[in-house]
């Protein structure tokens, strides 16, 4: 007789980043009733972003306990739109011109032509990996590439499998390349842009230790794929995944056709597409473009974008559409996010928890508080791995603090920015699950192989940290 088999616990998941978001709305709430109203004394600082309000040290004092209804947990995140309404607006746009983008194809086929001539020149083999990689952490470093990395694991494993690497090695050139730049990024408008705006630093300043930092890192990531992959062509038992690739290898076809479809268009579209970047760059550093501005330009992009892509009228504002669509979870994530500070603010309770903070970290030496908040932005990112909901949710918070423990601001943006380091190892990630589950590396393998490099990223982040708190003032 067959025994009755007991069904297999249902394996944790890691709620949605908008439940994560509204629990901590209420955490906030419960917390206003316990925690003591103050503030501090602020006085008007002229730069150049315009007036800025600073918090001044050692004027902090409480006030009359102001306490707020349980109706707050609704009206908050209504608020939250309004307050976040400009840096909403630009992320709808930033959404609905990629998706435009996306559509002609044209990144699509740039890629697989590139992919192809490597191929077909075994001289220049040598110099795929650092040349893709490059190529994606730019994407990365620029507009913030991260799920789009997506669909070219589909392409580079067959390719990296055919030059003798491994699946590991096919995945990891679109993904840690877009994530070093991502992490490590210039003008990236999900984590700078947004952290910068938040934090009222002038949009896309301190670009030079910014580029330096992309060129180091992406560096890094590069030199561990590229002497991982020739240990594992030198010897491919070595490889974690080497039972699944011999287990897909019948599968996968023997080359690439990476060239057909290839059109003019693709070629104008992508020409169009790099002028605007450049365009961007100039208008920010030339002619101090701001988020009005840079949204505009994005709109342009999309619309002419669309029509070098072959793509009416209709079909290019269809298709702007469900891009925008697609930034809805995130615009709801930013507008609870700021429904925390719209709590924190109305029970006046924000001046105390940073006086409290303040005293915790006036104990560390001046050089190890970056540090610190760098690991605090590791923490939550595990939690909330959307680098433009943490950058609501954490900026309006150490912003401030960075006034009070004696760093610039630029500095607490760029200790929430290296956090992205370690977002290719979270589960929690939905980017890096979607990379994993489209090559069919099991996470613990993937997580196996990454860590080393993920403790070098680590410790690399905290020494770049140091220059701008200890040899010049970064603002």
């Amino acid at each position: 007789m067959p025994t009755e088999q007991k069904p297999s616990p249902k394996r944790f998941q890691m709620p949605h980043t908008l439940v994560v978001v509204m629990a901590l709305v209420l955490f906030v709430l419960a917390l206003s009733w316990v925690v003591p109203s103050g503030e501090y004394e602020r006085v008007k600082v002229q730069t150049s972003a315009g007036e800025r309000s600073v918090t001044v040290s050692g004027t902090y004092r409480q006030v009359e306990k102001v306490y707020l209804g349980p109706e707050m947990v609704l009206v908050a995140p209504i608020r939250g739109f309004l307050d976040g309404a400009l840096l909403i607006g630009f992320l709808l746009v930033i959404g609905g011109s990629f998706g435009v983008l996306q559509e002609t194809g044209a990144v699509e086929f740039g890629i697989r032509r590139m992919t192809a001539s490597f191929s077909r020149h075994p001289r220049l083999e040598t110099m795929m990996i650092p040349a893709l990689m490059l190529v994606f952490s730019l994407a990365g470093s620029v507009f913030g590439m991260a799920e789009e990395t997506i669909p070219f694991v589909l392409i580079f494993i067959p390719l990296a499998r055919g030059l003798g690497y491994d699946s590991i090695v096919g995945a990891a050139i679109p993904f840690l390349g877009a994530a070093s730049g991502f992490a490590a990024a210039v003008l990236n408008p999900f984590t700078v842009g947004i952290a910068q705006s938040i934090a009222d630093v002038p949009l896309y300043s301190g670009m030079g230790y910014r580029l330096v930092t992309w060129a180091i890192g992406t560096a890094v990531i590069i030199a561990f794929v590229m002497r991982y992959a020739a240990r594992v062509k030198a010897n491919p038992e070595i490889s974690p995944v080497r039972d699944i690739d011999l287990a897909r290898e019948s599968h996968q076809p023997g080359g690439t056709d990476a060239g057909a479809g290839w059109n003019a268009r693709h070629a104008v579209t992508l020409s169009l597409f790099a002028s605007s970047m450049a365009l961007l760059v100039i208008g920010v550093l030339a002619w101090g473009w701001f988020i009005e501005e840079i949204a505009a330009l994005f709109l342009g992009i999309g619309l002419v974008v669309g029509l070098a892509g072959g793509m009416g009228p209709s079909r290019i504002a269809k298709t702007f559409v469900t891009g925008a669509r697609d930034m809805v979870g995130v615009v709801f994530i930013i507008a609870c996010a700021r429904a925390l500070l719209v709590i924190a603010q109305d029970a006046r309770i924000m001046d105390s928890i940073l006086y409290g903070a303040s005293r915790a970290l006036s104990f560390l030496p001046r050089g190890a508080i970056a540090q610190l908040m760098f690991l605090i932005q590791c923490v939550i990112n595990f939690f909330i791995h959307s680098g433009t909901a943490q950058a609501a949710l954490t900026m309006p918070i150490m912003a401030p603090l960075a006034d009070l423990v004696g760093i610039t601001r630029q500095t607490a943006v760029y200790a929430f920015q290296l956090c992205e380091f370690i977002n290719p190892i979270l589960p929690t990630s939905a980017v890096t699950m979607g990379v994993l589950g489209a090559a069919r590396i099991p996470w613990e393998r993937w997580a196996r192989w990454f860590l080393p490099l993920m403790l070098i990223l680590v410790a690399l982040s905290c020494l770049l940290l140091v220059p701008p708190v200890l040899l010049f003032e970064w603002n």
